[in-house]
Formats: C-alpha cells, sequence, structure tokens
C-alpha cells in the first residue's frame, strides 16, 4: 500500500473522541498519525495501520 506523508487515511474503526479521519505526519515501518478529530498524535506499526485502512484521501499534489 502506498501512503505518503501528507495523505488522510480513514480507519475501519474510530478514534476515542470519535473520529475516523488521521492525517499521516511519518511514514516508515511505523506511522505517525494525527487525529483529525482532538488532535492526539500518535505512533502505530505499519501492518497494524495497513490492515486498519478503509481508504486513502491522497494530498492535492502542486
Amino acid at each position: 500500500m502506498d501512503i505518503a506523508k501528507g495523505d488522510i487515511l480513514v480507519m475501519k474503526k474510530q478514534h476515542p473522541c470519535g473520529e475516523n479521519r488521521m492525517l499521516v505526519l511519518r511514514s516508515g515501518m511505523d506511522f505517525k498519525l494525527r487525529c483529525a478529530g482532538c488532535g492526539r498524535e500518535f505512533m502505530i506499526p505499519r501492518s497494524k495501520a495497513e490492515k486498519n485502512v478503509k481508504s486513502v484521501i491522497r494530498q492535492a499534489e502542486s
């Protein structure tokens, strides 16, 4: 799965705040994500993140 910095991931499960969209801050073996609802940042392993992604909203390229 091709996920880059700046993409928005729509997850299958919601964050405890109720939002299911996450902004990708860093990608690699782990993803650093920021919740679009409450702004909390967290790290998640790539394998777990890719399994829980419903769709990817790409960053507009200029």
